[in-house]
């Protein structure tokens, strides 16, 4: 049995509680909108005009988007670099990375 191999992009983060990125995923023109409530990191992932992931729970190692039917290629996940907590907005873009998983 053949495993299939996978790239990962590091999407680059601000250390703000609430931000909008605009970005281009496996060619798909993509809003990701992040913030903060409490201690909870929540994630809205647009494709054009299309949601495809609506107030996302985002923890460390889940993928986020892992329905396939949405549409959206590939996957989007955050990662703490330094340990194996929940994200947290004052560690955007240092301790804790949203990554970006396509297969290649």
């Amino acid at each position: 049995m053949q495993q299939q191999a996978f790239q990962i992009y590091v999407i680059d983060l601000q250390a703000v509680p609430a931000q909008t990125l605009r970005v281009s995923l496996g060619a798909q023109n993509c809003r990701i909108n992040l913030f903060q409530k409490g201690a909870d990191v929540f994630l809205d992932l647009y494709v054009g005009n299309t949601p495809i992931v609506l107030g996302r729970l985002c923890h460390d190692r889940v993928t986020l988007t892992p329905e396939q039917y949405t549409g959206f290629v590939g996957d989007l996940f955050f990662k703490d670099t330094v340990g194996a907590s929940d994200p947290d907005y004052t560690g955007f873009g240092t301790r804790f990375t949203l990554n970006y998983m396509v297969a290649v």
